[in-house]
């Protein structure tokens, strides 16, 4: 097959703040992806969609399908831009379509649908002025997060809150530095994982990832924050998660938490491919936190990779699988 890799490319810009470019993607994970599919036959063309001319090229060269990792420019739809001019020229490619990009990256509207479905998911509230009362059912600790980010942005140790009045700070420098909405949720301590689905015909679980911050101690961080995702690995940095794939769990809590990953990806409509992060309360609740559509695909370093190869599957083969998902619901093969 011809396939378009539609994507952002990571940069450096002193003048940006530091979490700007953290949901774009390496070179490394570029190349990757390319020789992934080039592995398995098909000839491939990579395209940043910074690209101003991205839809004339679009419509003057002819593509099977786009295998697409693209966070888009601006704005709370952003995910969805590259989706909608493919849907525009009616070009086929993998992954979630424009409606659920862009209600996953709005983890408000995601968490009330959530609990329309009856998955749990922590209480929360928004803050869009920060001068607004806190909602008294609401129990601490809790956690601010910029409501339509991804990666983790916005989020530090400092984000997890005890009181009112460093809630009150915490809300009005999320919504002073990232222009949106502060969603203000009870933070749930327990296990940290994420559950990888996979579409092919159907959906189903891969082997839970388990991350545990035990060895992060001297870091200070003790979950997935910005710091943590952006630097996992750096030992001088003590930033050293533990992954056990398969999670360390029993049997029902392992169904639980699976359930739950698959309602969430159903219930937002995702296709092909999702990674939806759970904490595993000491009651062995899983709350879902997030669901991601575009999911890391670094070989290396991405949480979705490791759950692929403990499901026993190779690099190219987790690739191939999704172009096969998509292939299939748009009647390619």
């Amino acid at each position: 097959m011809k396939i378009a890799l539609t994507y952002n490319l990571k940069k450096k810009d002193e003048t940006k703040p530091a979490d700007y470019f953290s949901e774009y993607d390496s070179e490394e994970t570029i190349g990757s992806i390319v020789s992934a599919l080039e592995t398995k036959g098909h000839s491939v063309e990579a395209i940043d969609v910074e690209y101003p001319k991205l839809f004339s090229y679009f419509r003057k060269n002819r593509v099977d399908i786009v295998f697409n990792i693209a966070e888009g420019k601006h704005g709370k739809f952003r995910e969805s831009e590259v989706p909608a001019i493919l849907d525009y020229l009616n070009i086929p490619y993998t992954g979630s379509d424009t409606f659920s990009l862009a209600l996953a990256l709005n983890k408000a509207l995601t968490k009330k649908i959530l609990k329309a479905e009856n998955v749990p998911t922590p209480n929360f509230q928004v803050f869009s002025k920060g001068t607004e009362e806190l909602d008294p059912s609401l129990r601490f600790p809790l956690i601010v997060k910029p409501n339509c980010e991804g990666s983790a942005k916005g989020i530090t140790k400092a984000n997890v809150v005890s009181n009112y009045k460093d809630l009150l700070k915490k809300v009005k420098e999320t919504l002073n530095s990232y222009y949106q909405e502060a969603l203000v949720e009870e933070f749930i301590d327990g296990k940290e994982l994420t559950v990888g689905i996979l579409e092919n015909g159907k959906a189903r679980a891969l082997p839970i990832l388990e991350i545990d911050f035990s060895n992060c101690n001297n870091s200070g961080e003790y979950f997935y924050s910005w710091r943590m995702k952006e630097y996992q690995g750096n030992r001088e940095l003590g930033l050293v998660p533990t992954f056990h794939c398969p999670a360390r769990l029993d049997a029902p809590t392992e169904v639980l938490v699976k359930e739950a990953a698959l309602k969430t990806h159903r219930a937002v409509g995702c296709l092909d491919i999702s990674r939806t992060d759970i904490r595993l309360d000491k009651n062995n609740v899983p709350y879902v936190l997030e669901i991601n559509p575009l999911p890391g695909l670094d070989p290396k370093e991405s949480n979705f990779p490791i759950m692929a190869y403990a499901d026993g599957m190779k690099y190219e083969d987790l690739i191939e699988a999704i172009v096969l998902s998509a292939s299939e619901r748009r009647g390619l093969n």
